[in-house]
């Protein structure tokens, strides 16, 4: 039996070393990462309503669907001017959606352009400089 030891002791270092050169399978594939960016903090108030808005007003946007709404719906963390300004930029939006195909379709078109303006300016009187 001595005379067997160090076969069976080499025995065991290569079949060891012959598992280690084997790929051992990583671990194993978890489902969709749940890891999810935390939302844009709103410093000061209003700061990313007037960013949408000079994006939206630099891309000529406004009509486009979607982006009126999403101007209104960042407004939720704006202070009170910039906030009022997105509530009436929503209504002109919603009144030239339902002006659509009348005579009165341009002059709708022509509010929501108005109320941009006047968005604009409260953005920059608040500090908030939109054209950024």
């Amino acid at each position: 039996m001595p005379r067997l030891a160090p076969f069976v002791a080499l025995a065991l270092i290569v079949g060891m070393t012959g598992c280690a050169d084997e790929k051992s399978p990583g671990p194993s594939p978890s489902g969709p990462s749940t890891i999810v960016s935390p939302a844009p903090v709103d410093d000061p108030p209003g700061l990313l309503t007037c960013r949408h808005l000079a994006m939206a007003v630099r891309d000529a946007s406004l009509m486009e669907p979607g982006v009126v709404q999403d101007i209104v719906a960042t407004s939720a963390t704006a202070d009170a001017p910039v906030a009022d300004a997105a509530t009436a930029l929503g209504r002109a939006y919603a009144n030239a959606l339902v002006s659509r195909d009348t005579r009165g379709e341009p002059d709708a078109i022509a509010a929501v352009s108005a109320a941009a303006a006047d968005m604009s300016q409260v953005c920059a009187d608040s500090g908030l400089d939109s054209a950024n």
